[in-house]
């Protein structure tokens, strides 16, 4: 692990992603550089089919690349074995996922803590009693899942994610399955790790309000980084979405300047 907090804490290069073979191939990541910076949130967006969950999978090591590399905290990624993948997703990254996946037989607390658990370490009771303040769910922690709202459900979901101090979190459309309040009961939860834990975010959406939580916005199309937002607003999110829907397929041109800058 890296001690330099200068550097991304996510990176990719030339990252190729490739479904299939012959007639059936599918390039879903068509050579992608972007680096992803220490203690901000991103939020990926594009038209469907335009590749953001696989970038986030693969940024993640939950699927492999074709050709190209991901470092992650400074560790490079594709060259690992399937073991220490393992071993690195239940370490260092964090998962939030659409569906909430808290065991339905353990209270709030006792999900937030479960991969540390398993893991046999710990928590950090300081950094515990951050996140749950944080989560505002003081007075739930005894409860068990079906006695919670989806919102307060993915809240907790998303403080098992901080417990073990990652050094990122992926959150793959985390608001999908709530209404609007409960999402942005979330979405502040989030936003508030990164300003008082530090804490780096990738989130991939599809929602421009959700992307104006973040520090700036990535937008995919046909597989490559083609534009980005800077402390987007909902506003600004949806016209370069739909300026990207109405793009016949392939005219995006790649901006491959920004995506090794990380800045517009």
């Amino acid at each position: 692990m890296t001690t330099d907090t200068t550097s991304p804490i996510a990176s990719a290069r030339g990252l190729v992603k490739v479904y299939g073979s012959g007639d059936t191939e599918v390039k879903a990541l068509a050579g992608v550089d972007v680096d992803f910076q220490r203690g901000e949130f991103t939020a990926i967006m594009g038209p469907s089919g335009s590749g953001k969950s696989t970038l986030m999978h693969v940024l993640a090591g939950l699927d492999k690349p074709t050709a190209g590399t991901v470092s992650v905290d400074g560790i490079d990624v594709t060259s690992m074995s399937e073991r220490k993948l393992t071993k690195l997703r239940r370490t260092r990254l964090g998962f939030v996922f659409q569906a909430f996946n808290l065991i339905p037989t353990l209270t709030a607390l006792e999900n937030i803590t479960l991969p540390l658990d398993i893991a046999g370490v710990a928590p950090d009771q300081a950094h515990l009693d951050a996140v749950v303040a944080a989560v505002g769910l003081a007075d739930r922690l005894d409860h068990r899942p079906a006695e919670l709202s989806g919102g307060q459900q993915q809240r907790v979901a998303c403080a098992r994610a901080l417990a073990g101090q990652p050094a990122v979190i992926f959150a793959d459309e985390p608001t999908g399955n709530l209404d609007s309040t409960s999402a942005a009961e979330v979405l502040s939860f989030l936003r508030r790790s990164v300003d008082t834990l530090g804490q780096s975010i990738v989130m991939v959406t599809h929602d421009p309000v959700a992307a104006s939580y973040a520090n700036r916005a990535l937008f995919l199309a046909d597989g490559a980084l083609v534009d980005e937002v800077v402390s987007p607003t909902p506003q600004k999110v949806f016209d370069t979405l739909s300026r990207l829907t109405s793009r016949a397929a392939g005219a995006a041109t790649p901006r491959h300047d920004l995506a090794l800058s990380g800045v517009a």
